[in-house]
């Protein structure tokens, strides 16, 4: 054995410093090559080439810690572009547009509905224990979950089936004009009287 084959490796040469330059001059020297990048992978992505552009100039302004140019810049655009065309092409196939005939979503079970719902059922049974005469018992038989028909609520009441109708629209206009006093109701384009 020699001396050289004993001998520590030479130390490898130092990166080149990276230069620190302006925004502007970052965007100068990436444009090109952004733009060249996004055009290549957005038909593939499902997307615009401009929003793919757009993204990854975000993304060089969140991640990168100054305005220097990063320091393989072909790599790291190449890189930056494929990662957000993933991005884009999993919101492509998670996405579904909205036609405006269906229901934008199952709001059945949605926690707030029931709350608002059971919040207006709670207002309108206070408002209707407050009418006057035989109103609250006549529309809380209407109100009732097994749905009676005139029929059973008349026999409930002890009044004939005829005389329900009307003092049903007597008793819906006394409490109309009492949830108009407590609500202020929005005019057509939503101001308020």
């Amino acid at each position: 054995m020699t001396l050289p084959d004993h001998a520590p490796p030479a130390p490898a040469p130092a990166p080149a410093p990276v230069p620190v330059v302006g925004a502007g001059e970052t965007v100068l020297a990436l444009h090109a090559l952004v733009r060249a990048e996004a055009a290549a992978e957005a038909q593939a992505a499902g997307t615009e080439a401009a929003d793919l552009e757009q993204a990854v100039w975000v993304r060089l302004l969140e991640c990168r810690p100054g305005p220097e140019v990063p320091e393989d810049p072909v790599r790291w655009v190449r890189t930056a572009v494929r990662a957000e065309a993933r991005v884009a092409r999993r919101r492509v196939r998670r996405e579904r547009a909205y036609t405006a005939g269906e229901a934008p979503g199952d709001w059945a079970g949605c926690p707030e509905r029931i709350a608002v719902g059971a919040d207006e059922r709670r207002t309108l049974r206070t408002a209707v224990g407050r009418l006057p005469g035989r109103c609250p018992r006549l529309l809380g038989a209407m109100l009732a979950a097994h749905d009676p028909t005139y029929r059973e609520i008349a026999g409930e009441l002890g009044m004939s089936q005829g005389s329900l109708g009307p003092m049903r629209s007597r008793c819906l206009g006394c409490l109309r004009r009492m949830l108009a006093a407590e609500v202020v109701a929005p005019d057509p384009w939503g101001m308020e009287r």
